[in-house]
């Protein structure tokens, strides 16, 4: 009888006989040393007001999202998880630094908008992202990685630009907040504009997996954040026809070109997980996926929550996080801890093993709940939004600890609170049922708001009750 070869001509079992024995040859031969493991690739996908159930994953029957909805197959959804801000570059800011937007005071979208008779006038924020501080790319950069950001960016002028704060690449990063066109031309002055027609979202899903195929030999840090399904509300026609005739009158989401514009995320989710496997990649790769704030409400729907974009409330602030940690996280699992933005940057360099990380940072790393280990330590998790909203939020602030959320109103003080695990769509004010627990978070909030040195807004000289 003929012997069967192993595969590869028995070289796996050869590799794998080496691996059990360099931890010997380390303790017998003076000087030996193992090669250090290779760090993984990281890839950050932001979606732009993308609302808390706007994947299937996360239980939308609308908007088709099988790429994502693979990614969260292969790892683990969080379903308590936040945006630092109601609002989007407080957000970003909040991401790349890993500190809550009033310690970099970034409060507001940049740059705000004004209300001259309103009640309260807001604090001013800084119009950019100073670069004094530290950001995600820069610490990943100094331990080796190259580094890109592809897609929006929002967080000031051309001296504050990506190229500026650690990223060795930028495309189509800008101070623009939303797209003059989906389509090219695009009038993006960091985005060389393609064939006429051209859609964006194609464009930047192109260009992420071009520097994957330019870096794969070594660690990658990817920042993609779309500016979809940011307004303009723009989509491919046909992609657009299809949700038409699946839209039912009076459900929630039906808004067919957002449904496109979702469908295209998806579709550049799809293209970034096949080339990684193209590439035999994906197992040394941890891909995040979130969103910078909860739905625009004209846009979508985010019920069972309460509100959208611009809000104190659930559908303000809730918003859809997926990691996939090849090898650590368990396919298919969930965690119900409340997490926040600033989270991922802590969690970004301890999963890279990178070292240098700044003092001071507010986020938590999430690797224990990614290993399905031991929880976080923190207390509570805050917000601070001191500004008015074209969506018709006033100024607050607000507490999460345990699952109590408090928020209080600047204008004149009064204070709301709710169960969430009784009441996500916070319906039932207990703030009159339970004073001492409302006295007691609003002490918390308080407390913090010092700590970070935030903003207040004051009373404002020329506000006029009649002018809205």
């Amino acid at each position: 009888m003929t012997a069967v070869p192993p595969p590869d001509g028995g070289k796996p079992m050869r590799r794998a006989a080496l691996g059990a024995l360099l931890p010997l040859l380390a303790g017998f031969l003076p000087g030996f040393q193992a090669a250090p493991a290779r760090p993984p690739n990281v890839i950050l996908v932001l979606v732009d007001d993308m609302g808390w159930t706007d994947l299937a994953c996360f239980g939308s029957g609308f908007y088709e999202t099988p790429a994502v909805d693979r990614l969260a197959a292969g790892g683990m959804r969080f379903t308590q998880a936040y945006s630092a801000c109601t609002v989007c570059s407080p957000s970003r800011a909040s991401l790349m630094t890993g500190k809550y937007p009033p310690r970099v005071n970034i409060t507001d979208w940049i740059p705000g908008h004004k209300r001259p008779k309103a009640r309260l006038k807001v604090p001013e924020i800084n119009l950019q992202l100073a670069l004094e501080e530290v950001t995600v790319a820069e610490v990943l950069k100094e331990n080796g990685y190259a580094t890109a950001s592809v897609g929006k960016w929002h967080l000031g002028g051309p001296a504050f630009f990506p190229d500026k704060q650690g990223f060795d690449l930028n495309i189509g990063g800008c101070d623009k907040g939303q797209p003059p066109s989906y389509f090219s031309p695009y009038r993006i002055p960091t985005l060389q504009d393609g064939e006429r027609g051209e859609y964006l979202t194609d464009r930047l899903a192109l260009e992420a997996v071009r520097f994957i195929e330019a870096n794969r030999d070594r660690p990658f840090f990817l920042y993609l954040p779309h500016y979809a399904v940011h307004t303009p509300l723009q989509g491919k026609k046909d992609v657009i026809e299809k949700y038409r005739a699946r839209a039912k009158p009076g459900a929630g989401q039906g808004n067919a070109v957002y449904a496109s514009m979702v469908e295209s995320v998806d579709d550049a989710m799809n293209r970034i997980l096949s080339k990684l496997d193209e590439l035999r990649i994906s197992e040394r790769t941890v891909i995040l996926f979130t969103s910078d704030n909860g739905g625009l409400l004209r846009s979508t729907s985010n019920e069972p929550l309460r509100a959208g974009k611009g809000s104190a409330y659930e559908g303000g602030v809730r918003v859809p996080l997926i990691v996939k940690w090849p090898g650590v996280t368990k396919p298919g699992s969930a965690c119900d801890v409340p997490v926040i933005s600033p989270d991922l940057f802590a969690t970004i360099l301890e999963i890279a093993g990178a070292k240098g990380a700044p003092p001071g940072i507010d986020g938590e790393s999430l690797v224990p709940l990614l290993r399905q280990g031991v929880g976080l330590r923190r207390e509570a998790i805050f917000w601070h939004y001191p500004h008015y909203h074209p969506g018709g939020a006033t100024p607050y602030g607000a507490v999460r600890k345990g699952d109590l959320k408090l928020i209080e109103f600047y204008e004149d003080g009064h204070l709301e609170l709710y169960n969430l695990k009784e009441d996500i769509g916070e319906k039932k004010d207990l703030a009159a049922d339970l004073p001492v627990k409302a006295k007691e978070l609003r002490e918390l909030l308080a407390k913090w708001r010092a700590e970070v040195g935030a903003r207040m807004p004051t009373p404002n000289p020329d506000y006029d009750p009649k002018q809205k």
